[in-house]
């Protein structure tokens, strides 16, 4: 017996089927914007403006930012009430960022990659 369907028209079929899910659980701007933030925070280390501490600290942070993404996603669809307690999420960890970075508090810079030090 020969299948009805080629394999292909079954996964092109399962695809177009999945595609709505995941256009609604899609979150390209949070997703830009912690790794902008991530990439503040590395910055921050290797400039010496944040310690090992305040750096511990905004990283959790970040991880608190990134459960409250996963949860909205859990169910399939990001509603525009959990994005924007997100986005407030974001703010509040950004304005954080910014003053852990301008405090007095400072820490060696960390080496250069790459340096044989």
């Amino acid at each position: 017996m020969s299948p009805k369907f080629p394999l292909a028209a079954v996964a092109a079929i399962a695809a177009a089927l999945a595609l709505p899910a995941v256009a609604q659980t899609a979150t390209p701007r949070i997703d830009q914007r912690q790794a902008n933030q991530e990439k503040r925070i590395d910055q921050g280390v290797q400039s010496g403006q944040l310690n090992a501490r305040e750096a511990a600290r905004l990283e959790k942070g970040q991880e608190r930012v990134e459960k409250m993404e996963g949860k909205a996603k859990a169910d399939g669809k990001v509603t525009k009430r959990e994005k924007a307690r997100i986005h407030h999420a974001q703010d509040e960890q950004s304005k954080r960022i910014a003053k852990q970075k301008h405090d007095r508090q400072k820490a060696k810079p960390a080496p250069a990659a790459g340096s044989g030090g």
